[in-house]
């Protein structure tokens, strides 16, 4: 496997990222398009002209590889799960349009730059209502289709659902596959992550490395994001699981909380290291 990292989780500009890289001898990458794109406070508002020709280069010389494009939306609020339940990913129906560009552009980055997936968070699944879960198909549809024609593939992110859910909606869109993050299924509350590679097995095609401790209330409040190796994912466990799918690409260390990001990476890739 492949040892990266995601651009976000630093929190610092894209220069800055590519040294945090290159000290811990990391290359690869998950990258989020969103600041290429309109902007987001989350990542560090509108990329400069010069971040561009940074990623242009660094790919150019063999520095980075882009292993999966990460795609957020703007109108996310992920102040609580019961928020982000209404705000998340492809389900507000009063920014479809506009999030149908952003698509578009955030597809147009990754054939750029070589990325062989679109990576994002779909948003919330309601399979009680038919026309919801219809529209929400449909929606998926658009995106697999987009993401063909330039000859990305397109990884959904594990969270909201639970693998038994993922993988009986996984089974209608047989292109899809998935981004999995083990802390984000304690996060939400939605199940044990070692059992839930088990199932989904070979439709995984991304990995984010993250760790959490789960809530005192799952899946009404959130758990608790920690570093790798401290929460409750059973990280050997897990990189022993997910070996055995045969998955045998980049797991990339996010880190989405915390007062020293850059230490916690360092930690993690570490960890990582010592492990796989």
């Amino acid at each position: 496997m492949n040892i990266g990292c995601c651009s976000w989780s630093f929190q610092k500009p894209l220069a800055e990222v590519a040294g945090e890289m290159k000290k811990l001898d990391v290359h690869y990458l998950h990258l989020a398009t969103m600041p290429f794109l309109a902007g987001d406070a989350r990542h560090g508002g509108n990329a400069a002209a010069d971040d561009r020709a940074l990623v242009e280069r660094l790919l150019a010389d063999g520095e980075w590889h882009i292993a999966g494009a990460m795609l957020s939306f703007p109108y996310e609020d992920y102040s609580t799960i019961e928020r982000i339940r209404y705000t998340g990913g492809i389900v507000p129906d009063e920014h479809w349009e506009e999030y149908k560009g952003l698509i578009r552009g955030a597809v147009k980055l990754g054939a750029e730059w070589k990325a062989p997936l679109m990576m994002l968070h779909a948003g919330f699944l309601d399979e009680s209502d038919p026309v919801a879960k219809q529209k929400y198909l449909d929606r998926i549809r658009f995106l697999v289709d987009v993401a063909g024609e330039s000859g990305l593939g397109v990884a959904l992110e594990t969270g909201q659902e639970t693998a038994d859910e993922l993988l009986r909606f996984l089974n209608e869109v047989p292109e899809v596959f998935v981004n999995f993050d083990p802390a984000n299924m304690i996060l939400y509350g939605k199940g044990n992550p070692v059992e839930a590679v088990k199932l989904l097995g070979s439709r995984i095609r991304g990995v984010h490395i993250k760790d959490a401790k789960v809530s005192a209330n799952p899946g009404v409040d959130w758990g608790c994001e920690v570093p790798w190796g401290d929460g409750e994912v059973n990280t050997d466990a897990f990189l022993a699981a997910l070996k055995a799918t045969g998955f045998n690409d980049t797991v990339a260390v996010e880190r989405e909380a915390g007062n020293d990001r850059a230490g916690d990476i360092a930690l993690a890739v570490s960890r990582l290291r010592a492990a796989l």
